[in-house]
């Protein structure tokens, strides 16, 4: 019994790893050539989308690399909602939301090293 609670202890651990494996191999030079799609949104301060719904849309600047990563898999896999973020992480390979993640979260990893 215990080791089955081990095995299964480990591999809870490398399953939630994964996102922050992905967004670790990032390369944050090639994110900055891949953000066209987020710029017309996630640059705007205060910008509020009006599909589907009014929607305050986050800036993504210096947000942690880990919860880009998530965030744009869900969208992918369909369990979040927002319809041109679907799309638009539908369109989306691992190494291309990774970058993205290490764009964004560049200034996160800088913040959380002083």
């Amino acid at each position: 019994m215990k080791t089955y609670s081990a095995i299964s202890a480990g591999l809870a651990c490398v399953l939630a790893a994964g996102p922050v494996l992905a967004a670790d191999s990032g390369d944050a030079a090639a994110g900055a050539q891949k953000n066209s799609m987020c710029k017309g949104c996630h640059h705007i301060p205060g910008y509020k989308s009006v599909f589907p719904e009014v929607y305050h849309v986050p800036k993504l600047q210096g947000q942690h690399a880990a919860y880009i990563v998530k965030a744009l898999q869900d969208y992918k896999a369909g369990n979040r909602s927002h319809p041109s973020m679907r799309a638009i992480a539908a369109g989306l390979s691992d190494k291309d939301m990774a970058d993205l993640a290490a764009y964004y979260g560049a200034d996160a990893a800088k913040g959380a090293s002083k």
